[in-house]
């Protein structure tokens, strides 16, 4: 049974920093494009940050040089380091794995495993 569980969300004040985990299990880690993604109240759910099997990374351009996607296949996890954060980075984070292993596509509705997702508020 696939299992995603993020962690390291909390409330922090524009300028801070956060990092987010993501812990999965049941199936093969490594093998799959992992993302995160984030959800603010009204709005869709869009695509941050994302790291294909190969290591190679994308970031959507509102969080390039200041979040860093990360992953370690040792312990199966996946990380998105965030700083210089923003108030309109504010909404619910969440880790994903795609529905096949190259694949990692920008619409969320075409990722196959979620986690529950973990909050992240950030205060001016």
């Amino acid at each position: 049974q696939v299992q995603l569980v993020e962690s390291g969300g909390g409330s922090v004040q524009a300028g801070g920093s956060l990092r987010l985990s993501c812990a999965a299990s049941g199936y093969t880690f490594r093998s799959y494009c992992m993302g995160w993604f984030r959800q603010a109240p009204g709005k869709e759910r869009e695509r941050v940050a994302r790291i294909a099997p190969d290591g190679s990374i994308m970031y959507a351009d509102s969080v390039k040089g200041r979040f860093t996607i990360s992953k370690d296949n040792a312990k199966n996890t996946l990380y998105l380091q965030m700083n210089t954060l923003k108030p309109e980075d504010t909404g619910m984070y969440y880790c994903a794995t795609s529905s096949s292993g190259v694949s990692c596509p920008l619409d969320p509705s075409l990722w196959r495993y979620w986690g529950q997702g973990t909050q992240v508020t950030v205060s001016s």
